[in-house]
């Protein structure tokens, strides 16, 4: 089967890579480069890193629906399937149509649920049980084509989205080639989604990641676990912002005010939530690195009885 691949950042890779193994991938679409790091030099993205190893055509298209030539191109290679992973533009229905089975998403949801740019992130921060990969068949809205298969992984009480990413970028990859087969052998057949049973996963901004202490701890703990690695919740001490990268959820709160700074050891920094304790194991300062509240306190002292904000 020939195959368009469309996608540009590490999430993508994976199930890139399923698609050589396993199929013929006629050209690869992805982002433009862009400037990074201090020398703002241009950047490759993953998807095109990995491409240029395996010598597949590579297209970069500022906006496709406006890239006349692109668009073209892709009705020349006229693929069996155009596979679709974080490519990061919305594909007009000219698009859409070119393929013989259609445009195949891979979305790192449970589709209805968080259609949108950042589902892992939210799934944790509202206390998910389980996050998972849906393949759907693309049409011109978000997210919002028929299903095609669906995979679920457990959200574990210490996995950040970091984790999660890692766990679903892997297991999309298989079942994006399961459902690849599936189509072109007639065993699988979309099921339309239950729009009533839908919500939106934003984008994921700095302000949002400012903890409110009132809170109880174990929603705090959910922002703190769908924050990191980034934009990483954080709390201000003596006026400094103060990075939390992991916390754990302890006993009830004896009745102090949320935000005090009860206790600080080398086994967590303990703070009143609304309801219970939380120990803040893994901190940064400004200018400072990440590290554990032990090694953090070999070096620094952080003083008990003051209320974060």
């Amino acid at each position: 089967m020939k195959i368009v691949f469309m996608g540009t950042p590490e999430f993508a890779v994976p199930t890139l890579k399923a698609c050589i193994e396993n199929f013929n991938v006629a050209a690869v679409l992805t982002q433009p480069d862009k400037p990074k790091g201090r020398g703002k030099k241009l950047a490759y993205s993953e998807v095109k890193e990995e491409a240029l190893k395996h010598n597949i055509d590579i297209y970069q298209p500022v906006k496709l629906k406006n890239d006349r030539e692109t668009m073209d191109i892709l009705k020349e290679i006229a693929p069996d399937f155009i596979v679709v992973v974080a490519f990061g533009q919305l594909l007009p229905k000219e698009v859409l149509d070119i393929p013989k089975y259609g445009c195949i998403n891979l979305h790192a949801s449970l589709l209805p649920k968080y259609r949108g740019a950042a589902p892992i992130n939210w799934s944790i921060i509202n206390g998910e049980e389980y996050s998972g990969n849906t393949t759907m068949l693309m049409d011109v809205g978000l997210d919002t084509g028929d299903i095609l298969l669906q995979s679920k992984i457990k959200i574990t009480e210490d996995m950040t989205a970091g984790d999660l990413h890692d766990a679903l970028m892997v297991d999309g990859a298989e079942l994006m080639v399961k459902t690849l087969r599936g189509i072109a052998d007639g065993t699988i057949m979309p099921v339309k989604q239950d729009d009533s049973k839908s919500c939106y996963a934003s984008m994921l901004n700095k302000e949002m990641a400012l903890i409110d202490w009132s809170k109880s701890a174990k929603e705090i703990n959910n922002l703190i676990r769908g924050l990191n690695p980034w934009p990483v919740a954080y709390t201000k001490y003596k006026g400094e912002s103060m990075k939390i990268f992991t916390a754990d959820v302890l006993g009830k709160n004896k009745g102090e005010i949320p935000g005090l700074i009860v206790k600080a050891t080398k086994d967590g920094l303990v703070v009143a939530a609304s309801d219970n304790y939380l120990a803040i194991k893994e901190l940064q300062f400004p200018n400072g690195k990440r590290m554990s509240i032990e090694s953090f306190l070999n070096g620094n002292s952080i003083e008990e009885g003051i209320i974060l904000e």
